[in-house]
C-alpha cells in the first residue's frame, strides 16, 4: 500500500527516461528467477543545479519482491541504468543496490540487472523478543554426555541395514570412512553419546555465557548422528533421552530465562523412517516397506514413486539424489495435516512442550504455499513463535510477512569472515548494505548472525587454525581474527549466534571435523579460558547497551579498506561501533549529526573518553579489533 518515489539525477541530454517496474519470480534454490512487467511509467525532469532529476511514484499493491531499472534515451540511443555488477554470496542475482551502471539496452531483458524492492504485508510482526536474541547453537551428538544409559550400542541399534558405531573416547575427531581413522564405510552412523541430559546439566554454562536462546539441530528419532533423515517426528530420538527430557529441558531452561528452538526438515524424511521403512525395520507399514512399493500404505501419497523401475533406488526421488532422504510429496493434503494443519500436529506438538519456535531445514525445496499455511497454523498456535528459514542467500521472498520471521544469515557470515580475515572493507560490506535495504527492519534485526555452523567449516578453520598442527602464532592471530568477527556480531542488528565450542577454541574443516566435540575439561579437553572470557565481555556488552541490539543503522559513517564505523541511536543512546581488519592501530575521524557536535562519548570496551569537535569524532581504533563508543543525551 506504500507509494515509493523514485528519482534519477544525469547530466543534460536525455530525452526521456522511463522508470521499468517488474514482479519476481524466484523457486526452488534459485533454479528459477524470473521477472514480469507490471509498469511502465515515464519519469519527469526538472533542472537540479549541473545535474537533471527524473522523477516518478509508484503504488505498490501486491505482496512481493521487485524489481526495477530505468530506460533512458539519449541522441536516439536506448540505455539501461541497472544494478551493478557486484556478487552477493551465494545469490545468484547479482547486483548490491548503490551505485548502479550505465549499458546499451540488451535485446533481452533476461540480461538487464535489477534494482530490488521488497513489498511486504502491513501486518507483518516478528515476536518483541526477537531482536534480544544470543543464540548457543548446539549439535547435541557432540555437546556434552549427561546419561551414559542411552549411549548408542553397536551391535545392537540399527543404522539403515547396518550397525552403529560409538566413540569410546570423547576427544576423538569424528569419522569419516575412506580416510584410514579406524572407521567402518558408512557415513554418519558414529556417535559420541552427546544427549538432552547433557544440555540440561550445562544450561547454567549457557547462561553464564550470556546466551539466551538454545538452537538444537533435530533431536527426533532417527537413524543418523544428524537426525536429518527423521524417522518419527512425534518422539525424541532413544539416544538423546525421551519426550519427558525435552520438555525438562525447555522449562529448565525457562526458569533460567531461556529459550528452546528446535530444528526439523519438512522436505524429506529418512529411508529408514516409519513413513518410508526402507530397510523393514519398523513395523508401521511405510510407503516402501522392505523395499517395495505399497500402495496401501497410509503414508503412500506422502512419497513420489515410479513405479516402472525396476531398480528399489530410481522407484523414489530422494532430496537431491540421496536414496537415504526421501523427498516428502509436501502438496499431500494427508502430510499437511500431519505437518501443522491438525491439532495435534507435528509443529504444534513441540510447541506444547516448550519449543519457543521453529527452524526449518532446506526451505527452498518447500513450496511457498506450504510454507503460507505452515505460517498461519503456527502464529494461531503460538503468536509469538519465532520461524526461522534455512536460506543461504538472499532471503527477500521469505520476509513478505506470510513465511518467515528470519532466516539462518549466510550472507553475514560469509562477509563477516573474509573482512575478519583480511578482506577489504569496501568491498565486502555491500552484502550487508543490500540486506538492511532490502529485507523489512522487523526481520533484519532477527536475522540468525552465526560465523560457524555444522554445514560449514568452523571460523576459526577459515582464519587458518586447521588442527592441532597448526604452529602456536597461526592459532593466537586466528583467535584474534575471531575476536574481531565476535565483535562485529555483538555491535550489529540481529541476534548473534555463538556454534558450540567456539568460544572456546574448537575449530574443524568440513563436515564432519566442524561437529567435533566440546573439549569439557572434566573429560580431558582443554578449553582456552582466555578467549571464553572475551566471549562473555563482548556478549555482556550487547546485553548492557540496548543501543547495540535495537539501535538504528544507517549506511557506514566511514567504509575504507580496513574500517567500517557505523552509527546506532536508540531512545537518546548513542553508540559510534568501529571495526578494523589491519594489522596496526588505525586512525578514524566522522562526522556526526548536529545533536552530537560536541557530545562526550565513552568507549566501552577500555572506558576511555572522545570529545566531538565541530561535528567530528576522531579517535583510534586498534588492529584486528575495534572500539565502542557511547553517549546518552
Amino acid at each position: 500500500g506504500s507509494t515509493i518515489h523514485f528519482g534519477l539525477s544525469a547530466l543534460p541530454g536525455a530525452s526521456r527516461v522511463t522508470l521499468v517496474i517488474e514482479q519476481r519470480h524466484l523457486a526452488g534454490n534459485q533454479e528459477v528467477l524470473d521477472y514480469t512487467e507490471v509498469a511502465r511509467l515515464p519519469m519527469a525532469r526538472k533542472s537540479a543545479g549541473d545535474l537533471e532529476r527524473w522523477s516518478a511514484s509508484h503504488r505498490f499493491a501486491d505482496v512481493s519482491v521487485y524489481g526495477y531499472w530505468f530506460e533512458v534515451e539519449i541522441g536516439g540511443k536506448r540505455f539501461a541504468y541497472q544494478n551493478n555488477h557486484d556478487s552477493v554470496f551465494w545469490t545468484r542475482e547479482k547486483g548490491s543496490g548503490g551505485l548502479g551502471t550505465v549499458a546499451q539496452l540488451p535485446t533481452s531483458s533476461k540480461a538487464i540487472r535489477r534494482f530490488r524492492q521488497t513489498v511486504y504485508a502491513v501486518d507483518f510482526k516478528v515476536p518483541d523478543w526477537a531482536p534480544d536474541v544470543v543464540y548457543y547453537y548446539i549439535f547435541p551428538d557432540r555437546f556434552r554426555n549427561g546419561n551414559r544409559g542411552n549411549d548408542p550400542r553397536p551391535g545392537v541399534d540399527r543404522y539403515h541395514d547396518q550397525t552403529v558405531e560409538l566413540h569410546a573416547n570423547w576427544l576423538d575427531k569424528p569419522w569419516k570412512p575412506g580416510t584410514g581413522d579406524g572407521s567402518d564405510a558408512v557415513f554418519n552412523n558414529d556417535f559420541f553419546g552427546g544427549d538432552l541430559a547433557g544440555i540440561i546439566d550445562k544450561l547454567d554454562y549457557i547462561r553464564d555465557l550470556g546466551a539466551n536462546t538454545i538452537y538444537m539441530t533435530p533431536v527426533f528419532r532417527a537413524a543418523s548422528n544428524h537426525k536429518y533423515d527423521t524417522t518419527d517426528y512425534r518422539n525424541i530420538d532413544p539416544a538423546f533421552g525421551s519426550n519427558a527430557d525435552f520438555e525438562r529441558l525447555t522449562s529448565e531452561a525457562a526458569r533460567r530465562g531461556m529459550r528452546v528452538i528446535p530444528d526439523t526438515s519438512l522436505n524429506h524424511t529418512g529411508s529408514d523412517s516409519i513413513y518410508f521403512d526402507r530397510f523393514g525395520n519398523h513395523q508401521s507399514k511405510g510407503a516402501f516397506a522392505g523395499g517395495r512399493i505399497r500402495g496401501d500404505s497410509p503414508y503412500a501419497d506422502w512419497y513420489s514413486f515410479d513405479a516402472k523401475q525396476t531398480e528399489p533406488d530410481r522407484q523414489y526421488k530422494g532430496w537431491v539424489g540421496v536414496t537415504d532422504l526421501p523427498e516428502l510429496n509436501k502438496a499431500s493434503p494427508a502430510f499437511r495435516r500431519f505437518a501443522y494443519g491438525a491439532d495435534d500436529s507435528v509443529m504444534k506438538l513441540w510447541l506444547d512442550r516448550g519449543a519457543a519456535g521453529w527452524r526449518m531445514d532446506v526451505a527452498p525445496w518447500v513450496p511457498d504455499d506450504f510454507w503460507r499455511e505452515w505460517r498461519r497454523a503456527i502464529k494461531r498456535h503460538k503468536p509469538d513463535a519465532l520461524t526461522i528459514a534455512e536460506t543461504w542467500f538472499d532471503a527477500s521472498k521469505y520476509f513478505l510477512g506470510d513465511t518467515f520471521d528470519s532466516t539462518m544469515n549466510y550472507i553475514f557470515r560469509n562477509t563477516v569472515l573474509d573482512y575478519a580475515n583480511g578482506g577489504k572493507a569496501s568491498t565486502l560490506y555491500p552484502n550487508i548494505e543490500l540486506m538492511r535495504e532490502a529485507y523489512p527492519s522487523q526481520a533484519f534485526y532477527a536475522l540468525m548472525n552465526l560465523l560457524s555452523s555444522h554445514d560449514q567449516a568452523r571460523a576459526l578453520h577459515r582464519f587458518g587454525y586447521l588442527d592441532e598442527t597448526t604452529d602456536a602464532a597461526m592459532v593466537t592471530r586466528a583467535k584474534q581474527r575471531l575476536r574481531l568477527a565476535v565483535l562485529f556480531q555483538m555491535v550489529f542488528p540481529g541476534a548473534p549466534t555463538v556454534y558450540y565450542g567456539d568460544e572456546v577454541g574448537v575449530t574443524g574443516g568440513d563436515d564432519p571435523y566442524n561437529r567435533a566435540t566440546y573439549p569439557w575439561a572434566d573429560l580431558g579437553g582443554q578449553p582456552d579460558t582466555a578467549l571464553l572470557a572475551d566471549f562473555k565481555r563482548l556478549i555482556k556488552l550487547r546485553r548492557d547497551h540496548t543501543v547495540l541490539r535495537r539501535g538504528s543503522l544507517d549506511a557506514p559513517l566511514l567504509l575504507d579498506d580496513h574500517l567500517i564505523v557505523l552509527l546506532r541511536q536508540h531512545e537518546g543512546r548513542w553508540a559510534i561501533t568501529a571495526t578494523n581488519n589491519a594489522e596496526q592501530a588505525l586512525a578514524a575521524t566522522v562526522t556526526v549529526p548536529a545533536e552530537l557536535a560536541d557530545a562526550v562519548f565513552t568507549d566501552v570496551l577500555t572506558g576511555q573518553t572522545v570529545r566531538a569537535a565541530k561535528g567530528q569524532v576522531s579517535f583510534t581504533v586498534p588492529a584486528l579489533f575495534g572500539s565502542v563508543l557511547t553517549h546518552s543525551n
